[in-house]
């Protein structure tokens, strides 16, 4: 008996390693994705265009590697064109470029001195992968998953962490064209749509959305301005609000480079500083990867990657933990059960169901409904079991031995 067991799991991993190196073989002899052709208004003030054609698949296709949100990513929507540079408004000039293994990003300045990054919506994560027969192996395989992210995610996110009284960035959805204001970063940024934000860092004390901060640091100079000593009161419920915040949206992507925080001088001691946090970097809010064969195996061999769905467990909010353990354990494990208990409560309040409505109205015309439909269900479903995700999250926190290495600040 055992014997046939064996023989039949290896027939089961031959099977699986087949199909792999079949879906690899069939992704690398594709040709190379160019951008996505785009229909220009008259005007050239808009553009319709999908983010992502090439990620149209069959049936069969979809059952081995996931349906995602594909219809998303390949439905064509009608888009703003940004210009740059003396042609734009606020002549906004590219600074720098940047970006991580997935997304590209570029700085821009405005000639009054406010800064905003281009994120690409797109993303490629072949370059995760080491160089050579490994990425042109894997390398399809890897962005093909790029589904798994929302595209337009970002937007209902902002509005939300709004109606929750979380700072929060502005984002919009754009089409750069072959813009000369491009300047020398025009052949590698031209023709495609990005997300358009502020960028939260120094002095904001413009921006209402960033509570006029007159200064908004990185989560390395927080933990080098506080040391190991925990923040005061307000800062850690404000961080407690915004992560259970991210656990609603199935955000698990949290690690310290996505925060930034505001500072504020306190207001019954001018000599003491508060700190607010500001989520940034919502590309994986309503992600879902484990409706397909493979996706489904990876998400229970990396269990990080959790998908949006009706339902938590404690097994999932202690994966949605993981990218953000190093700041959790800091600044929320001296925060009584009842701080939980509150801020869900709070949120409950707060998110109602036309709040829900109309943060959905933030994508494309051409989106928002599939969003409604997709996207608002689940939101109502996991708002009811926010007391008791809170719960669990206490629990956890307070059974959390592990260290935690210094080097997850430098991210």
């Amino acid at each position: 008996m055992a014997r046939g067991l064996g023989i039949g799991l290896l027939l089961v991993f031959g099977l699986l390693g087949l199909g792999l190196l079949l879906s690899a073989g069939a992704l690398a002899l594709r040709p190379a994705q160019g951008p996505s052709a785009a229909r220009w208004a008259p005007d050239s003030a808009m553009v319709r265009v999908a983010p992502g054609p090439y990620y149209a698949a069959g049936w069969g296709w979809r059952l081995l590697w996931g349906t995602h949100h594909r219809a998303m990513w390949t439905m064509p929507v009608t888009v703003r064109v940004l210009r740059l540079g003396p042609a734009g408004p606020g002549q906004l000039r590219p600074l720098q470029a940047g970006g991580s293994n997935q997304s590209r990003s570029l700085r821009l300045r405005t000639d009054d001195g406010r800064e905003f990054v281009l994120r690409s919506v797109d993303k490629d994560a072949r370059a995760a992968l080491p160089a050579g027969w490994l990425r042109h192996l894997l390398g399809g395989l890897m962005r093909d998953q790029t589904t798994a992210g929302h595209p337009y995610g970002a937007y209902p996110a902002a509005r939300l962490a709004a109606a929750a009284g979380i700072l929060h960035t502005n984002p919009q959805l754009v089409y750069v064209g072959n813009d000369a204001g491009l300047g020398a970063f025009r052949e590698a940024y031209a023709n495609a749509l990005y997300l358009l934000e502020e960028r939260p860092d120094g002095d904001q004390s413009h921006a209402p959305s960033l509570g006029f901060s007159p200064l908004v640091v990185s989560s390395l100079h927080l933990r080098r301005a506080l040391g190991a000593r925990p923040p005061g009161a307000a800062t850690a419920r404000a961080f407690l609000r915004a992560r259970l915040l991210d656990m609603w949206l199935g955000d698990w992507s949290r690690r310290p480079d996505q925060w930034r925080w505001a500072t504020f001088r306190h207001p019954l001691d001018s000599t003491q500083t508060d700190y607010r946090p500001v989520p940034r970097d919502r590309d994986q809010a309503f992600f879902q990867l484990n409706d397909g064969l493979y996706p489904a195996l990876i998400s229970r061999l990396r269990p990080k990657y959790q998908s949006f769905g009706d339902d938590f467990t404690a097994e999932k909010v202690q994966a949605l933990r993981r990218s953000a353990r190093a700041l959790d354990l800091w600044l929320l494990r001296g925060l009584p059960a009842s701080d939980f208990a509150a801020e869900a409560r709070y949120l409950q309040q707060q998110l109602t169901d036309t709040i829900i409505a109309q943060a959905l109205r933030a994508g494309p015309p051409e989106a928002q409904a599939a969003m409604r439909a997709q996207l608002g269900p689940p939101l109502r479903a996991r708002r009811a079991q926010l007391p008791q995700v809170a719960g669990w999250f206490y629990e956890q926190l307070q059974t959390d031995t592990e260290p935690v290495a210094e080097t997850v600040w430098q991210d």
